[in-house]
């Protein structure tokens, strides 16, 4: 059962699955929580495609058709795994409000949050979100975000727009983050090695094209010796996020 072949997960079975125990157990002993958390290590571990019923069945020691009796399939455990992910995110549903501030200073903590979630948890980008059933704890997650931005003026639709810019920002330089992460195994190169090697290599080729890419060359160049390396991770996220919430704060004077 691969992700890329599983079916696609019924909302109603899912959100009976989300919503219902997950610590009783059935016939065999097994629970959902044990099941999950079993798929979500194999998941850190290997990837998403490497969660199989017979793998979670052998690392708890149970026969893989006891596990349906729990989960019906490879859909439905993704989206348990999805929210179970994100069930320590916030310590209570007013954490991120209370973070010193004001709003600004809790939509920073909340993009750290979810920046340190995702990048424990690489395999969520593969995992469509905007879809996904809605469980406990994203809804959790979902009031304990917008909290902040709450009374400050905005309108719902704007407060909902300015939690997601923040949330993609977020999603979308982790998953360049866990590529970047991922190149960096497979060459077996850090971002210094690489940039050492690559560096003269590019300026060689670069000077014969100046006349070209006069502005390309000039902004790489400085990008690269600046970072050393072809992306700097933590300076993505630390700059789009400044910029975001400057852009946030404009809508909110305007209120």
């Amino acid at each position: 059962m691969s992700a890329k072949k599983s079916a696609a997960p019924d909302p109603a079975r899912s959100l009976a699955l989300l919503w219902g125990s997950h610590s009783k157990p059935g016939r065999s002993g097994l629970t959902v929580r044990a099941i999950v958390e079993t798929a979500i290590e194999l998941a850190d571990a290997h990837g998403l495609e490497s969660v199989s019923m017979r793998q979670i069945a052998e690392q708890l020691k149970a026969g893989t058709m006891s596990l349906y009796t729990h989960i019906p399939g490879k859909g439905e455990l993704t989206d348990l795994m999805f929210d179970t992910v994100y069930a320590d995110l916030y310590a209570d549903v007013d954490e991120p409000a209370r973070q010193p501030g004001g709003w600004r200073g809790g939509m920073e903590f909340v993009a750290r949050r979810n920046w340190e979630a995702l990048m424990a948890h690489p395999w969520i980008h593969e995992v469509p979100a905007i879809r996904n059933a809605l469980g406990p704890n994203i809804t959790f997650k979902y009031e304990a975000e917008l909290r902040p931005l709450d009374g400050l003026g905005l309108t719902d639709v704007e407060m909902d727009s300015a939690l997601t810019l923040v949330l993609t920002h977020v999603q979308g330089t982790a998953r360049a983050a866990a590529e970047h992460q991922r190149t960096q195994r497979e060459s077996g190169l850090t971002d210094q090695e690489w940039w050492l090697t690559t560096g003269p290599l590019l300026d060689r080729y670069m000077a014969g094209l100046a006349d070209r890419f006069p502005v390309a060359g000039r902004v790489g160049t400085a990008s690269g010796e600046q970072h050393q390396a072809a992306l700097d991770s933590d300076h993505a996220f630390r700059f789009g996020l400044d910029r975001i919430l400057d852009g946030i704060q404009l809508l909110i004077d305007q209120r």
